[in-house]
């Protein structure tokens, strides 16, 4: 804040100061005065075009930067040869604005085509985004904490980047008045500190912000459109709307259903009614896993081990549900 403070400072003033020394002295003041309020301006400009130059990749910027000067030897040879096969004879007060003309529009396409081109390209001895295999991680996946296990496991490697904004959410659930967010919010900030330390991940926490973006979920897609990253979340909503746009989404839940036991109807297993079913006579039990069990003629059992034979399994988005029948009581 104090360098842009300083930036505008520094313009106005030089604005104020190249107007008042080579203006006449007619009407001195006031042409002093536009000076100042255009170096203002200008700095507003260079301010902004800093901000918008900031989401974008090294590589863009790189690529914009060679596009445009190749632009402007390009216009440079033309605007030359110009000036050597055609004669403008009384029309020379032309020339500087054909050769400004000629200049912007070789600029231009050099940008242009420059910034759009370069990712096309892979250079020996820099990392691509692709091959650094950038991960995402929402505020979702690290308040749940299921993250640091994984990691510690080393199913996990390589770098995790924690987006400025979702540390900004994080900060804002830990100080909640609610004492159930402030505990998800500390739980969250202990886990990131837990993957700084893990020898198997790098946290790279970036501050690359999307202003006209509103909506962390919607920051965290566009930043995994940028940097070509995977997202690590257990948000149904984001999982969905990323893979709309093509973003390979690591959902946490899928990869804990994936885990899970396998099993078959006709199994036999010894489980704990815990509580009653919604519908007659069922009771519910739970594996270790968390898996939920339906048990048929069960519901006078509650807190008793019962035998049971599973009948059918239903998967579903929320998990996995099994359908089982009483055998006999333990």
């Amino acid at each position: 804040m104090i360098i842009k403070v300083i930036l505008v400072l520094a313009c106005s003033i030089s604005g104020y100061a190249i107007t008042y020394y080579t203006s006449s002295d007619s009407f001195l003041i006031l042409k002093s005065l536009a000076g100042f309020i255009t170096g203002s301006l200008i700095a507003f400009i260079v301010i902004r075009t800093e901000q918008n130059i900031r989401q974008l990749s090294l590589k863009v910027i790189i690529g914009g930067v060679a596009g445009m000067m190749i632009g402007l030897l390009m216009s440079f040879i033309l605007s030359f040869g110009l000036n050597l096969v055609v004669k403008f004879g009384e029309s020379k007060q032309a020339v500087p604005w054909i050769y400004l003309l000629v200049t912007g529009i070789f600029s231009y396409l050099g940008l242009t085509l420059g910034s759009k081109k370069i990712e096309e390209f892979n250079f020996d001895g820099m990392d691509s985004n692709t091959d650094r295999n950038y991960r995402i991680l929402d505020t979702s996946v690290i308040i749940e904490g299921r993250i640091a296990d994984i990691c510690d496991s080393g199913f996990i490697e390589g770098d995790l980047i924690v987006p400025r904004f979702v540390l900004n959410e994080l900060q804002l659930v830990a100080d909640s008045s609610d004492s159930m967010k402030r505990l998800r919010g500390r739980r969250g900030l202990d886990v990131l500190n837990h993957l700084q330390k893990a020898p198997n991940v790098n946290i790279n926490i970036v501050d690359q912000d999307f202003p006209k973006i509103k909506g962390v979920d919607g920051k965290l897609v566009a930043l995994a459109k940028q940097l070509n990253a995977k997202l690590l979340t257990n948000d149904y909503n984001l999982n969905k709307v990323a893979e709309l746009q093509g973003i390979r989404v690591l959902n946490i839940n899928e990869l804990a259903n994936a885990m899970k036991p396998v099993v078959l109807p006709g199994e036999q297993m010894t489980v704990k009614i815990v509580r009653e079913g919604k519908e007659a006579g069922q009771g519910v039990a739970y594996l270790d896993d968390g898996t939920m069990i339906i048990v048929d003629n069960a519901q006078k059992l509650v807190n008793m081990n019962v035998k049971v034979v599973v009948t059918s399994v239903l998967q579903t988005t929320a998990g996995r549900m099994i359908f089982s029948e009483l055998k006999e009581v333990a």
